[in-house]
């Protein structure tokens, strides 16, 4: 035991560099961030020291009114976001996987949306949604879809529309490399199966294609999930949390407290909430896995 111990030293020995940037930017951050959000941490004692004030903070920031509709908004973009990525994303998907011409040309252009930067792309579509010189204007008004240009980031009932379709740009080329990935690799005698029982493409889709995609759609909804949920830069750049909080979500109240109000105790309880969120997701995710690979 002791000899297969000794053999097996030089080998953990690699694992240090790993472990120990794991500790320092990741597990130190949560801790200190959860040991910060129970502190009253703000920029005026930030040198004299912080005082322990209990669950103080959680109670002022979850019995605010933005804080509802910061939760709100993060809900409703989060779940419009990835429940139309994926749908398109699988509908490009399904057409990229077909037999044509420049097909592998189409697929690497498609990567462009979401290869760009959230910064250029952010203002990108802050020039596309304006109300006086925008794109989107230009073809509703002349296509007389609309009579006159819509503010779309300018007034409350279409700016979280109008970050939804861009976020929505962005991350379909992800969720299509994925889907287009894991369609590559199922057994194609299933299909022909399918095909001579006289089954249509429809049917094929239901009994064949989405159980057979199942496992490889939830990692998909996961990723999407913690990614979108934790949106701040398309944000900042296009509306800055307005107008009048219509695009407010988490993310970005909680940097506003710590940037902005310099309340960082205030802002570690938005992260904290934010974390365990994410973990619950987690978590289902894995105890949904766990409950599939048992059946």
């Amino acid at each position: 035991m002791y000899g297969q111990m000794r053999n097996k030293f030089p080998q953990y020995l690699f694992l240090i560099p790993a472990a120990l940037f794991v500790a320092m930017f990741m597990i130190y951050p949560i801790v200190y961030n959860v040991i910060v959000s129970f502190q009253d941490l703000t920029l005026m004692n930030l040198k004299s020291g912080a005082k322990f004030i209990g669950w103080d903070n959680y109670i002022n920031i979850l019995q605010t009114e933005r804080f509802g509709i910061a939760l709100k908004n993060t809900i409703i973009y989060t779940s419009a976001c990835i429940f139309f990525q994926v749908v398109i994303g699988y509908l490009m998907a399904a057409f990229l996987n077909q037999e044509f011409p420049f097909r592998n040309f189409f697929r690497s252009i498609m990567l462009l949306a979401w290869m760009t930067p959230l910064v250029i792309t952010g203002s990108l579509f802050k020039w596309l949604f304006d109300v006086d010189y925008g794109v989107f204007n230009y073809l509703l008004t002349t296509l007389q879809i609309v009579d006159e240009p819509i503010n779309w980031l300018g007034q409350q009932s279409t700016a979280l529309t109008a970050v939804i379709i861009t976020n929505v740009w962005i991350g379909i080329p992800f969720n299509m490399i994925l889907i287009l990935a894991a369609m590559q690799s199922l057994p194609k005698d299933v299909y022909e199966a399918a095909k001579v029982d006289g089954a249509n493409k429809f049917q094929t889709f239901l009994n064949v294609t989405l159980p057979l995609l199942r496992p490889q759609l939830m990692i998909i909804l996961v990723l999407g999930i913690i990614y979108t949920f934790k949106v701040f830069d398309i944000i900042l750049i296009m509306t800055g949390g307005g107008p009048v909080n219509a695009t407010q979500v988490l993310p970005f109240y909680g940097y506003e407290l710590a940037f902005v109000n310099f309340n960082f105790g205030e802002s570690g309880v938005i992260a904290t909430v934010i974390l365990f969120i994410l973990i619950c997701i987690a978590l289902l995710y894995l105890w949904m896995i766990k409950k599939e690979e048992a059946q």
